[in-house]
């Protein structure tokens, strides 16, 4: 990736174009199955800008209850675009379809306008988990009978091509707008997409300039990422095996849950309560024995494997969960 960036062909992506990004663009358009894709500096800003070009203030948007849209994103779906959220389902990162539905609101004046179904995919705080292809399709379904536009938080989409082994433009053919995390998994420094139509993304074009996500020189940062997408989509199954025997060995330990059978990709929730500490305790105490790990509830912790871990990183971990939780 170094390389690339070092010999990147560059523009400016503000006046006349970026030559590196439009490549990625283009190559990150055909992967997801879309006539088009735009660049931007993060995920949270690729959902954005998709909140953005599908909405106008006083609308409503229907998500998961803990999608990465309205519980990660610092309240930009209202800070920004004057939207409010109502929010759907519970731990396991799933929208019932009938309830999605019944949430859709009347044509009536005293009600806000159903402007966009989100949907996430893998789910984070599920536990990366893939939302299976029957319920994704129903939920865009009820969205489609109504005129309501789909958008899908794909930063994790890799990883549900992977583990599913269905092709990115089966899932996004069902949807009108996606994002995709060129970071993360796929181990570029920087950067997302977010794609669409071409009428889509013309109206993304004007909200990333409002974000001020505009660039210049970005193709120094978008050769990295074209190599994360040309390069490191099927390696992510080595991230989910490492992932699986992490979940096995943290279970094996007394003390901490983590069931290795919920674990499909490459994120590992992991209950602490039998420990006997509290995750931020834990977290400290792992930080300390050179462990980073990111909790995400007062008794579960978060571990993500990626490209900049592998074996020896797990066994380092196991070695001081076990040093820890010594009676």
């Amino acid at each position: 990736m170094r390389a690339a960036m070092l010999e990147a062909e560059v523009g400016d992506d503000v006046l006349d174009g970026d030559p590196s990004v439009r490549a990625l663009e283009a190559e990150a358009a055909e992967w997801l199955g879309k006539p088009r894709a735009l660049f931007v500096p993060s995920g949270t800003m690729a959902n954005q800008v998709a909140l953005g070009s599908w909405t106008r203030p006083g609308d409503e948007i229907i998500c998961q209850r803990w999608a990465h849209v309205t519980t990660f994103e610092g309240g930009a779906a209202g800070f920004l675009h004057g939207l409010q959220s109502m929010t759907l389902g519970g731990a396991d990162g799933r929208m019932d379809p009938a309830e999605v539905a019944e949430m859709v609101r009347p044509n009536f004046i005293h009600c806000p306008r159903t402007a966009l179904v989100c949907l996430e995919q893998t789910h984070n705080v599920a536990g990366g988990v893939v939302v299976p292809m029957d319920e994704f399709a129903a939920v865009c379904e009820v969205a489609k009978e109504r005129g309501i536009p789909v958008h899908l938080d794909g930063a994790r989409l890799a990883n549900a091509v992977v583990a599913s082994g269905r092709a990115a433009p089966i899932w996004t053919s069902l949807v009108d707008s996606v994002s995709l995390c060129l970071s993360k998994g796929l181990g570029a420094p920087v950067g997302s997409v977010v794609a669409g139509d071409d009428d889509f993304v013309e109206r993304a074009m004007r909200v990333r300039k409002r974000l001020g996500g505009w660039m210049r020189q970005a193709g120094l940062i978008a050769a990295a990422a074209r190599v994360a997408l040309s390069d490191n989509v099927q390696r992510l199954a080595l991230d989910h095996a490492l992932a699986r025997n992490l979940a096995e060995r943290l279970d094996a330990l007394d003390g901490l849950e983590a069931d290795p059978g919920r674990v499909e990709t490459n994120i590992v929730m992991v209950e602490v309560s039998r420990s006997g500490m509290s995750a931020a305790d834990l977290s400290s105490a792992l930080g300390d024995r050179g462990v980073k790990v990111m909790p995400i509830g007062p008794q579960v912790l978060r571990f993500v494997t990626h490209c900049d871990v592998g074996q020896a990183d797990v066994d380092t971990l196991v070695a001081a969960a076990t040093e820890i939780l010594a009676p």
